[in-house]
């Protein structure tokens, strides 16, 4: 037995669909598409639930259950941009605020990026290891701010 030998199953070949070639042929007329409409046309397409028109089920039953708040998010300012300030000023988010440094409801995250030469009393909602390391070898103090969920949104509380 060789390849020249070799043929396809019975079935695995079928005749290609002659379409619209009169009532006679079986595929005539309307070419096995049904009557006219939507669905006879080229190119139709139905997203996933499509309903034909009417509003699909998945937008008429009510939206009940669990909604998680997102990710609390936080505005960084790195101790470089800390280090400028007078020796044992307190930092804190109004402070920052009043300086362009942060917005007035931000939460404020402290990153340990550059170096830290004299001490300062820092108040943030958080801190990086590394900043908690560069502040407490200056000799300054890092407190952290309490942050609560209201509304499935984190506030600050003082």
């Amino acid at each position: 037995m060789n390849l020249s030998q070799l043929s396809a199953p019975n079935g695995a070949n079928k005749k290609k669909r002659i379409l619209g070639r009169g009532s006679s042929s079986g595929h005539g007329k309307t070419s096995t598409r049904g009557s006219k409409g939507q669905t006879s046309r080229s190119g139709r397409h139905f997203y996933l639930g499509f309903e034909g028109g009417t509003n699909p089920l998945i937008k008429r039953i009510p939206k009940r259950g669990f909604a998680g708040y997102s990710k609390i998010k936080f505005f960084s300012v790195s101790l470089n941009k800390l280090s400028r300030f007078k020796a044992n000023s307190v930092i804190d988010p109004a402070f920052l605020a009043e300086k362009g440094l942060a917005g007035k409801r931000n939460l404020i995250k402290i990153l340990g990026d550059g170096e830290l030469k004299h001490p300062l009393v820092i108040k943030a909602h958080a801190f990086s290891q590394s900043a908690l390391e560069k502040i407490k070898a200056a000799g300054g103090d890092a407190q952290k701010i309490k942050i609560t969920i209201q509304n499935n949104a984190p506030v600050a509380t003082k």
